[in-house]
């Protein structure tokens, strides 16, 4: 364990026998498993050439949920578990990158600078923060190239998207990670300048509700649970991972807000209402997968791959 910044400490995880850790490529996170039996999500943000540890970075949340707060009081020699990395926020291919943090979301964009480097393409970092002092991995990510623009908002204001989108090359390709209204802005910077699909990005915090959607009343529909072979009323007004849970109480969740992803399942027949801030517009078109915590049925019955 080490501090970073204020408020923020990194911890590196290793095997207690040594062994080597399932792969993972920039983008990814691992699920944490506490001593309590919280579950919370955290990007990693070591080297992906690293096959015997894990390293993330928590910034302790005040108003949070107490996940961060129990991570803080873990002490070196700890014991937690973990599920293995999960990634909803990959790189793709693309002529340069353009990486844009905000607070602790400088966690995934760190590997993602750390592997661009490794294959020596073009990227350039804007990172924006409180203040200098809350501003973890500072010094760490300037290591690795030197078009690193570092913004904290007490001195400097907010970034300029504008000017760092207009200084960047065609094929651009921009991958944001930070509070809601660094996001927003971000894309709609990124829409103007590059169009919609150039921007990537991934949440730490629930998106905003849809107001077109919390206007439409929950519909009731059945589920078919394909492994056990049970179906299972879900009524309107209670979440398809509660009804999930009377057969599996053992499913995967944690968020219960959809921006997570551990509770991501496979769906063999219908079509799912998509409500989550994690899976691209591809990925919801086609169906195949749902954020079971969120999510609900367009069709009667709903079959999952549980």
């Amino acid at each position: 364990m080490r501090w970073e910044a204020q408020d923020v400490i990194s911890l590196l995880l290793e095997d207690p026998e040594g062994a080597r850790l399932p792969a993972w490529e920039a983008g990814a996170h691992i699920d944490l498993v506490l001593p309590s039996g919280t579950v919370r999500q955290y990007s990693l943000c070591g080297d992906p050439a690293d096959d015997h540890s894990y390293r993330i970075a928590v910034l302790r949340e005040a108003t949070g949920r107490g996940g961060s707060a129990e991570v803080h009081t873990l002490r070196p020699g700890s014991r937690v578990g973990y599920r293995p990395p999960r990634n909803h926020f990959p790189l793709v291919e693309a002529e340069h990158h353009l990486l844009v943090a905000g607070g602790i979301g400088i966690t995934p964009l760190l590997a993602m600078a750390r592997m661009l480097t490794a294959r020596g393409a073009s990227w350039s970092l804007l990172y924006g923060g409180r203040s200098r002092a809350s501003m973890a991995l500072v010094d760490e990510v300037r290591t690795l190239g030197p078009d690193v623009v570092v913004v904290p908002q007490d001195e400097l204001g907010h970034p300029d998207l504008a000017g760092a989108l207009a200084a960047a090359p065609a094929g651009t390709a921009v991958y944001c990670c930070g509070p809601e209204p660094l996001l927003r802005a971000a894309e709609e910077a990124t829409r103007a300048a590059l169009g919609e699909e150039a921007f990537h990005y991934e949440r730490f915090g629930a998106a905003p509700v849809d107001p077109d959607v919390a206007a439409d009343p929950d519909e009731a529909f059945e589920v078919e649970l394909r492994r056990s072979g049970v179906v299972l009323p879900v009524p309107a007004g209670r979440s398809l991972l509660d009804v999930v849970r009377e057969v599996d109480p053992d499913v995967a969740f944690s968020c219960e807000d959809g921006f997570c992803g551990s509770c991501e399942t496979k769906v063999l027949e219908g079509v799912p209402e998509h409500r989550d801030s994690v899976l691209t517009k591809a990925e919801r078109e086609s169906g195949t997968t749902m954020m079971i915590c969120v999510g609900r049925s367009r069709t009667p019955r709903l079959v999952l791959d549980v």
